[in-house]
């Protein structure tokens, strides 16, 4: 009987879709004003080709892209869309992680998510758990019809806050066959936790939805959140460590939430009141969690790589079943590494210079993806 519910609400979703001739995609496309020069904190790779594109989401919004794939490249190619960390832009780490991911010979995208640097959306820099999560799926959508890809060989590559959005798209999107989250952060959870769960009480989330419902009324425009400018001298390292890569010519950049004014105050609401990766638990295909030793964030990734593996973690107030795929699932803790260190392999001295730590194990990504893309 279940079986039977379920097939006539399918096929009604499905008839209601194809009868609704009211909007098309040519509908949804919008004109973005793209930056055709090279602007990227990182020198253009002389092992691939680049150009801009764009791609529309099932919300009606138009995201910008860079699209970097190997010279001298034959037949279709295994493709990987990559955005992060959260309030950056594709001219930064996941522009780096794109490209880096072409000269192995993967064709790799990095675009900037809904409301945020090229990407349309109204009003700026505005976060939402679904709308970022349709990014991703957008991004594979987009993947799927190029001539030099093979839609069965797609993967992802979430970096920081992206990286549990990563995590949330894989586990709803089987399209994905292979997910990397580097240095990953759960928006959600720190959203409603505070930073190492220190909030975690009925008590302090309850004075934070005060203060944003008031904050709706006084100015729902308002912005917060870019990296702290004046640094303190007393601010904590991975403080100190974020403002080397986004307030200095390491990684700043112009339309960088990030580097600048952070997001509407209001604008990540919508992450604080729910809970990602709830059933990543059942993510078939195969994903690898990366972080550094070092990093701040690293309880995130290990607990997600623990649930999705087990079903129960610490910080997890829901049990599910022992993920039915876990031979395909592995955690990458990264010697000595600190979490922006992922960001573009790091530096022994600060502003991005001394020699480069190549924290980044380009050789490990490369052979997950091969082995996982075939």
């Amino acid at each position: 009987m279940k079986k039977v519910l379920l097939t006539m609400l399918a096929a009604g979703v499905l008839t209601a879709c194809t009868n609704n001739k009211q909007t098309t995609d040519k509908d949804m496309t919008q004109t973005l004003q793209l930056t055709q020069e090279w602007d990227k904190v990182f020198p253009l790779s002389e092992k691939v080709n680049h150009k801009k594109v764009t791609f529309e989401t099932q919300y009606g919004l138009t995201l910008a892209a860079d699209l970097y794939t190997p010279k001298n490249a034959n037949g279709k190619l295994s493709a990987i869309a990559v955005s992060g960390p959260f309030g950056a832009t594709k001219e930064q780490s996941s522009g780096l992680y794109a490209m880096r991911m072409a000269e192995r010979g993967f064709v790799a995208l990095a675009f900037d998510p809904s409301y945020t640097g090229e990407s349309s959306g109204e009003p700026r820099r505005t976060a939402s758990p679904d709308i970022n999560t349709e990014d991703f799926m957008a991004a594979v959508d987009f993947l799927s019809k190029q001539e030099n890809v093979d839609a069965e060989k797609i993967g992802i590559i979430g970096i920081c806050g992206w990286g549990g959005i990563a995590l949330n798209a894989a586990a709803a999107d089987p399209r994905i066959k292979a997910t990397v989250a580097s240095t990953m952060y759960d928006m959600t959870r720190v959203g409603g936790n505070g930073y190492f769960d220190s909030e975690d009480k009925e008590e302090s989330r309850h004075a934070a939805r005060e203060a944003l419902a008031k904050q709706r009324l006084a100015d729902p425009k308002a912005m917060a959140g870019g990296v702290i400018d004046p640094l303190p001298d007393d601010a904590p390292q991975f403080v100190k460590d974020y403002y080397d890569y986004y307030k200095t010519p390491r990684g700043y950049h112009a339309r960088s939430g990030n580097s600048n004014d952070g997001w509407r105050v209001i604008g990540t609401q919508a992450y604080a009141n729910a809970r990602f990766l709830y059933y990543i638990n059942e993510i078939r295909s195969a994903v690898m969690i990366m972080h550094g030793e070092k990093a701040h964030s690293r309880y995130f990734g290990e607990a997600a790589y623990k649930y999705m593996v087990e079903g129960k973690a610490e910080g997890y107030n829901f049990i599910g079943k022992p993920n039915p795929v876990p031979e395909n699932k592995q955690l990458l803790i990264i010697p000595n590494a600190s979490h922006c260190d992922l960001y573009d392999g790091g530096y022994t001295e600060l502003v991005g210079k001394g020699d480069a730590k190549n924290m980044i194990p380009w050789d490990k990504l490369e052979e997950f993806f091969k082995t996982n893309l075939k």
